[in-house]
């Protein structure tokens, strides 16, 4: 896309009764460029259809890259007063800030990752709502829609690069880790880095920060100048985790199960660390997808790692793991603690068998079009009482299935902990009763008090009161 220069591209001026907050009009460089004029009223538009709210609470969490909170709605109560609007010119697109947190900001002007992050943020709302949402074309309902949907979405934020051999490592793990456990991230992404490999993350901190920020050292001693830190998130869980300063390519999918989709459609390998619910959900989703049999053989190598003090949080993973999916599941991946080294190594070779069987096969490197999903893991879960109480949890069904309703169970949590309707829900209907096969339900409640009891849930120094009860 056409890149406009202008020596105005900032004008910032400060809001003269908080000096924690600009005010600034910003042009783009190298992105969306125009808009329809149905499309900024679409982003103007404050009712319930409207894309506003939306535009603005995303903005607002890339705005406050760095923060140290994962309270949504502290977030939308400290910066109540801020404001974005879309304005179309003769010249192009400009957006005007109004009350910004300064901390995207230095010297008054907005630091240049942040910016490049913002205008994602519009290009991926923008592009969902016109061609995916409102789309008659796209048939969401259906396993092959919902796919097609990723695979634009994907394209259309210039993510998919053919003629790249397979080099995408996906990193899952909590945004509240030890910092013993954060500098071990930071160390793995350091040998990933250089042995060439590039990292995608859910974009927020901890976990999702460390090993970015080891690869580019990583990258950098390798002179690798084209490292791609890829963070892709959804309007649900960007608030509570806002994207990292590292994120050099950042992706705003409409839901959690299409985000989910996308990481595993484009990584050719998944690293693990430690982390709380959300990881979990994030563990059972690809376990669920590869113990069906339509993917019996696929190769797509899993590791979990941490540093020596994580050694009992990956056995009580693998005992819950165990008990519930069964030996199958534990063959999908391997243990692989306080070794960075082995842990590269073995993620290096993985890729070489990944790339060997799509070759043969004539599947892209770049979309792993060969995977096979299900409607159980691709239709959105709406985190409500009626919902969570019609989940399956019991070993009576094949074990793709109860990975999927594990994983929607532990989905609820992560709403009720950090989205706005799931907070809102367990407010008006108490917390989450999650039901299921005594034996399993006591294996999820032992796995959950602990993430409690290690600071897993919420970061270190809030109080967590848990959203959920297990019966």
């Amino acid at each position: 896309m056409h890149e406009r220069k202008s020596l105005n591209n900032t004008i910032p001026s400060k809001d003269p009764s908080n000096r924690n907050m600009i005010n600034v009009r910003i042009f783009p460089e190298g992105h969306l460029d125009v808009l329809s004029q149905g499309e900024v009223n679409n982003l103007l538009d404050t009712s319930q259809g409207g894309l506003y709210h939306l535009f603005r609470n995303c903005s607002l969490a890339v705005l406050n890259c760095g923060s140290d909170t994962d309270d949504l709605r502290q977030l939308l109560g400290d910066y109540a007063d801020f404001d974005i609007k879309v304005m179309q010119e003769e010249r192009g697109l400009r957006l005007e800030l109004t009350n910004a947190p300064a901390v995207a900001f230095v010297d008054g002007r907005m630091i240049k990752g942040i910016k490049e992050l913002l205008f994602s943020v519009l290009r991926d709302i923008i592009y969902v709502s016109n061609e995916i949402t409102n789309n008659p074309s796209f048939h969401l309902d259906t396993s092959e829609g919902a796919t097609d949907a990723v695979f634009h979405i994907l394209r259309n934020a210039g993510v998919l690069r053919s003629h790249t051999p397979p080099n995408i490592i996906v990193c899952w793990g909590g945004h509240s880790i030890s910092r013993e456990e954060y500098d071990y991230t930071k160390e793995v992404g350091y040998q990933l880095g250089l042995r060439g490999m590039d990292i995608c993350t859910g974009c927020g901190p901890g976990a999702m920060k460390g090993p970015m920020k080891g690869a580019t050292i990583g990258h950098s001693k390798q002179r690798i100048k084209t490292g791609r830190y890829i963070g892709i998130t959804e309007p649900g869980i960007i608030g509570a985790e806002a994207p990292n300063p590292i994120v050099n390519e950042l992706v705003i999918l409409p839901d959690i199960e299409k985000r989910l989709e996308a990481f595993v459609r484009i990584g050719h390998g998944i690293v693990i660390f430690p982390g709380g619910a959300g990881t979990m959900e994030e563990l059972l989703y690809i376990l669920g997808i590869l113990l069906h049999p339509d993917n019996a053989g696929l190769p797509f190598p899993i590791a979990f790692t941490g540093p020596e003090t994580s050694r009992n949080y990956f056995k009580r993973i693998d005992e819950f793991i165990g008990r519930s999916l069964g030996k199958a599941a534990q063959n999908r991946y391997e243990i692989i603690i306080n070794n960075p080294v082995k842990l590269s190594e073995t993620m290096q070779k993985g890729l070489k068998r990944v790339r060997k069987f799509r070759k043969a096969r004539r599947d892209a490197y770049f979309f792993g079009w060969m995977l096979k999903m299900y409607h159980e893991f691709q239709q959105p879960f709406l985190p409500t009482h009626e919902n969570v109480s019609t989940l399956k949890i019991h070993t009576d069904q094949p074990s793709y299935k109860l990975a999927a309703d594990l994983r929607r169970a532990f989905s609820c949590i992560v709403a009720g902990n950090f989205k706005e309707e799931g907070i809102r829900a367990v407010e008006e209907h108490g917390k989450f009763q999650i039901t299921g096969n005594p034996e399993l339900m006591a294996a999820m409640d032992e796995l959950l008090e602990s993430f409690v009891d290690e600071g897993r849930m919420k970061l270190p120094g809030t109080d967590y009161v848990p959203c959920y009860e297990i019966v």
